[in-house]
């Protein structure tokens, strides 16, 4: 394929880890395959009238070297439309400036193709489109309602509240039943916020490893299990998670297998997905990560899968 013009919409990627960075993966990918890399933060993301859609962006080349990973042209301002792919990778959270860039890239998707399908990104946030799948997840309730909350509690005794627009396990707690913090929580989620929070039942087999796997065009590629450290509950490794080779179970085919079409179906190209014991607690469509930690595992090299399901589409 003759090379692509690729806009990526980052956060800075002179702040970024190379060793663990998806993103970097990716571009590592496409410029070895001969693609155009330019680099922009969506705060220099422009809508002017319905279809002049904009970024000052830099020209890019990368390297796998520590402090001499990127190196930047002069600062452009490029119309996204003329460009052939844009992969939207910012990190969450997932907000009002989030959602914003997706109504604006909508504009040009998919003449110019936008990774994940940003109008399906807005209406997937990760811990409301796994309720699409009630069967796949652990008992689950989305409120504000201290009532509801407290009978959810007396039915499961065991529970965890976290926000619902969270991510990187920031503000998730466990609550036991002999735990007397709920209303001091309840509290303090209801006075930062109008959001509902989300309380599912605490699942023990986290202790196990919470499993992240992930999806290329609806299809598992790879996974890793991330144990959770002693003392925590969460199992996110930039608090302390340990990332261990995995395979998967029987229950997570099945999983995939059941979100897969449907991911595939609305443009879902790289996904990651949480699954704890037998139950489905995330689906991650914003930022995804994994890669380098799949490939150090088992080998499989996820960006070169993505970068074919994107050129298969252009």
């Amino acid at each position: 394929m003759a090379g692509l013009v690729v806009a990526v919409q980052m956060d800075p990627i002179e702040n970024i880890n190379i060793d663990g960075d998806s993103t970097f993966a990716m571009m590592l990918e496409a410029q070895k395959r001969g693609h155009t890399l330019y680099h922009y933060l969506t705060q220099h993301l422009s809508m002017r009238g319905r279809d002049r859609i904009t970024a000052k962006a830099h020209p890019v080349r990368v390297k796998a070297e520590r402090g001499k990973h990127f190196e930047f042209g002069a600062l452009e301002t490029i119309d996204l439309a003329k460009t052939d792919v844009v992969l939207m990778r910012q990190d969450p959270p997932f907000d009002m400036a989030y959602i914003t860039a997706t109504h604006i890239l909508e504009h040009i998707h998919p003449k110019t193709l936008v990774v994940n399908d940003p109008a399906e990104v807005r209406n997937a946030p990760e811990k409301l489109f796994v309720t699409h799948f009630p069967s796949l997840m652990p008992p689950t309730l989305i409120t504000t309602d201290r009532a509801e909350i407290d009978a959810f509690r007396d039915e499961f005794k065991d529970i965890i509240i976290k926000p619902l627009y969270g991510n990187g396990g920031a503000g998730v707690f466990r609550i036991k039943p002999d735990d007397e913090n709920l209303g001091s929580l309840y509290e303090m989620f209801t006075q930062r916020s109008r959001e509902p929070m989300i309380v599912q039942r605490y699942e023990p087999a986290v202790r196990a490893g919470d499993k992240r796997i992930i999806l290329v065009d609806g299809k598992p590629a790879g996974a890793i299990l991330r144990v959770p450290a002693q003392g925590e509950s969460r199992a996110n490794m930039h608090v302390g998670g340990k990332a261990i080779k995995t395979a998967l179970t029987k229950r997570e085919i099945e999983i995939c297998e059941t979100i897969g079409p449907e991911l595939a179906k609305r443009g879902q190209i790289f996904v990651g997905i949480d699954v704890i014991g037998d139950w489905l607690t995330e689906i991650n469509v914003t930022s995804p990560t994994g890669i380098h930690e799949v490939r150090r595992f088992d080998g499989t090299d996820i960006a070169v899968l993505i970068w074919d399901a994107i050129e298969k589409r252009r």
